[in-house]
């Protein structure tokens, strides 16, 4: 079957499983999952769609999330897209399958549901801040491992006629960047998204060299995407104060006049210098943390990440990567976070080998470990690990190793950092940098997987299963974990239901 083919056979597949395209009130994607607005939440049916191929798992946030794996999300969703509004048009006045009043009160109550569970301020925010950078990564991808060719081939002393091109590639998106965080920053808090972006570029204008402001002459670049989050989140404040109070005749002229205007002064003599001291003190931060208690510090994160991308605060830490690679060329953060991943495999081989007479959660990390290999997480963690509960708490155990022995070498002083923000996993090596050469850089990050995935084989084999978790599970036709998960029928200290993530 053709690629194309293969892609619209899996959107004609899923359509009907989330109640039909009248069901259907959005729809995005991110770098691994589909994401589904439904007006009615009972329509879909869980357990098919799991059942599907193409499905890697499904997870419930403000959205429906049906994973589909890196690359094939991309593909997928323009077909289920297209499949959509061809059958809006065919039918474009769909008989609800309940009432007016039926569905708005089963709204109503999955509205309160979900924002009691996800919609706090905090989340809210972190949600937005994601939404602001997440779409920049297939970029920063794209750049980075061109940077890393690039140094390579620098190293090497090949193609000097070409490096110089490689050079302009991999370093022309992380100029302007501020440029592309302006206009998303906009964009996501309901402004122009240009005058987001206008008002941004100013920063990475080499012009502002000849500006003095605070006694001191600007940088251009000073306050990176900070700054231009900043700014462009103060246009949209100014744009809408704009449209309250100027008359619909001298809009279009006054509105994005004074926008830019009163948004690019606070930049210039404010933002840019404030943001540019923020952004110093995460970078001189970072180096501190790892040149003095790396080992502790990637203990630390390495075992609290998988919890964090749980309760979605993980989020936060994205501004952080980015100003990180604007300010080092890399983020010394991301090598030791994806160690995760890696007590999250070991953990998900333990539960293999502990539970030999349950086919159907090994048929599940059989189908799983390659994405999980490669930095996908979601269905090991959805799947098997989170649901069983204490195996959850293992690959913890396991990131946690793998992060300490990563930052060991960081306070050794072997730095290891990623040109780019979104792999983990073997994926990420295309990316790896360091302030030494890329063969030692390579094998710290591939000794740290190691470790991770033995620390969370061995923390899962010998401590991840009491005798009434053995005997619940290592039965033959029980169904798998994620069932459990979605029907709530769990063993005692383990979840209802997996948490959502991102």
């Amino acid at each position: 079957m053709a690629t194309e083919d293969k892609n619209r056979a899996t959107a004609a597949a899923i359509l009907p499983l989330v109640g039909g395209a009248a069901n259907v009130a959005s729809i995005a994607h991110c770098m691994t999952r589909l994401r589904l607005g439904l007006h009615d939440r009972s329509l879909v049916d869980d357990e098919a769609l799991k059942a599907l191929p193409a499905v890697l798992g499904v997870v419930e946030d403000d959205t429906y999330q049906i994973v589909l794996g890196p690359g094939t999300v991309a593909r997928v969703t323009p077909e289920f897209e297209q499949l959509v509004e061809e059958a809006r048009e065919a039918a474009p006045a769909p008989v609800a399958a309940v009432s007016a009043e039926e569905l708005a009160a089963q709204g109503a109550a999955i509205k309160a549901q979900q924002k009691a569970k996800n919609a706090t301020p905090f989340k809210l925010f972190l949600r937005r801040i994601a939404n602001i950078f997440v779409p920049l990564i297939p970029a920063l991808i794209g750049c980075g491992i061109i940077a890393g060719l690039n140094g390579l081939l620098v190293n090497l002393g090949w193609l000097p006629a070409v490096t110089p091109a490689l050079a302009a590639m991999a370093s022309g998106f992380m100029a302007l960047i501020a440029v592309f965080v302006g206009y998303n920053t906009a964009k996501e808090f309901g402004g122009t998204p240009i005058l987001g972006g206008a008002v941004a570029a100013i920063i990475v204008f080499p012009g502002v060299a000849n500006i003095d402001a605070f006694g001191q002459t600007l940088s251009p670049g000073q306050g990176g995407v900070l700054g231009a989050l900043g700014a462009a989140v103060l246009a949209v404040y100014v744009e809408k104060w704009c449209r309250r109070w100027v008359p619909e005749a001298l809009d279009v002229l006054v509105t994005p006049t004074l926008t830019v205007l009163i948004s690019g002064l606070v930049t210039i003599f404010g933002l840019m210098y404030v943001a540019g001291e923020v952004s110093s003190a995460i970078g001189t931060f970072a180096d501190w943390l790892l040149a003095n208690g790396g080992a502790g510090a990637g203990f630390v994160l390495g075992g609290l990440f998988l919890p964090l991308v749980m309760l979605g605060l993980h989020q936060a830490l994205i501004p952080i990567h980015t100003t990180l690679i604007e300010q080092q060329g890399y983020t010394v953060l991301l090598p030791i976070l994806a160690m995760a991943g890696a007590g999250q495999v070991g953990a998900a081989m333990a539960v293999y080998f502990r539970l030999p007479r349950n086919e159907s959660i090994r048929r599940t990390i059989r189908s799983a470990l390659p994405a999980g290999l490669l930095g996908v997480g979601e269905p090991l963690i959805y799947g098997v690990s989170l649901p069983l509960g204490r195996p959850f708490i293992t690959a913890c155990v396991g990131g946690a190793f793998g992060g300490g022995f990563v930052g060991l070498f960081n306070q050794l002083g072997d730095k290891v950092g990623s040109t780019a923000i979104g792999p983990s996993g073997w994926a990420l090596f295309p990316l790896v940098d360091g302030n030494h050469g890329l063969g030692t850089t390579i094998a710290i990050y591939a000794g740290g997987l190691l470790v991770g995935y033995v620390a969370g084989f061995a923390a899962t084999y010998f401590f991840g299963f009491s005798k009434d978790l053995l005997s619940e599970f290592n039965v033959s036709q029980k169904p798998t974990p994620s069932t459990v998960a979605a029907t709530g029928n769990t063993h005692p200290g383990s979840p209802a239901k997996a948490p959502a993530g991102v």
